[in-house]
């Protein structure tokens, strides 16, 4: 059964690849990166996400110095999330870049995004020296997983501090049985999360994939307790049209924010 939460705005970190994206299909300096994501913030979103590629054909590893400038010189109240997979050059890209958050997820170079959360069973022992060194450096972690109530506590001993939930196989449904469906299995792994830790505080929980105004407000309304949402994509989407202050504005009122 799920537990009793208060509802209170989820925060929104809007993943500026697909900006990166665009800009690299040419051998021109536009659109600008820092350009966007400093509307972006302007317009009320709370962070940046990016996810580096080992073949950046989005994200430039030399973005991330000036992302993480811009986020620390003119916005200090944003937070900066650095995703990908750890290897060793990507954990020394976190360490150099210091971002807020770090959000480790299990996927290969060939994809083209990321499609299932962590196997901890299998992965547990490797993570954890790697969350502990990012912690020592003051760095948040969280772990990509799916919708399984026995991944919270998984994550935990492998050194979370947060999970963010896979919302694919949930943002991708059309028939309303089949989303009923995923949004209970993303209850009660939310209620395995909440139960964790002595204080009673739980596990942090984000979200991200495929999130979209339509389908945000029944992710919230199963997990009113989300601290944060990663939305690139739909977003983007939506940008296209609406341009990318009303577009982050539209996400943020859906989430419960006042603007």
């Amino acid at each position: 059964m799920t537990q009793a939460v208060a509802s209170r705005p989820t925060l929104l970190s809007v993943n500026v690849n697909a900006v990166a994206y665009l800009r690299n299909r040419r051998e021109v300096p536009w659109p600008d990166l820092i350009d966007i994501s400093r509307a972006i913030l302007q317009a009320g979103a709370h962070g940046i996400t990016v996810h580096p590629r080992p073949d950046e054909r989005h994200i430039r590893f030399s973005d991330l110095p000036a992302l993480s400038r811009l986020i620390a010189e003119e916005f200090p109240q944003a937070e900066f999330n650095i995703e990908g997979y750890p290897t060793r050059h990507f954990i020394d890209l976190v360490l150099e870049n210091k971002p807020h958050q770090v959000t480790l997820v299990p996927d290969t170079p060939e994809q083209s995004t990321s499609d299932h959360g962590w196997d901890f069973a299998a992965d547990g022992d490797m993570l954890l020296p790697i969350a502990q060194e990012f912690k020592a450096a003051g760095i948040r972690v969280s772990y990509f997983v799916d919708a399984n109530p026995g991944d919270p506590a998984l994550a935990q001993q492998a050194g979370a501090d947060r999970i963010e939930f896979y919302t694919g196989p949930y943002a991708d449904q059309t028939d309303p049985d089949a989303t009923a469906r995923e949004l209970d299995n993303i209850c009660q792994t939310a209620d395995a999360a909440r139960a964790l830790g002595k204080s009673g505080s739980g596990l942090m929980m984000n979200a991200g994939h495929d999130l979209t105004v339509e389908n945000l407000p029944g992710l919230r309304q199963a997990v009113p307790d989300l601290a944060e949402v990663s939305i690139g994509h739909g977003l983007t989407a939506d940008a296209l049209m609406l341009g990318f202050p009303e577009a982050v504005r539209r996400y943020l009122r859906v989430l419960g924010h006042e603007i």
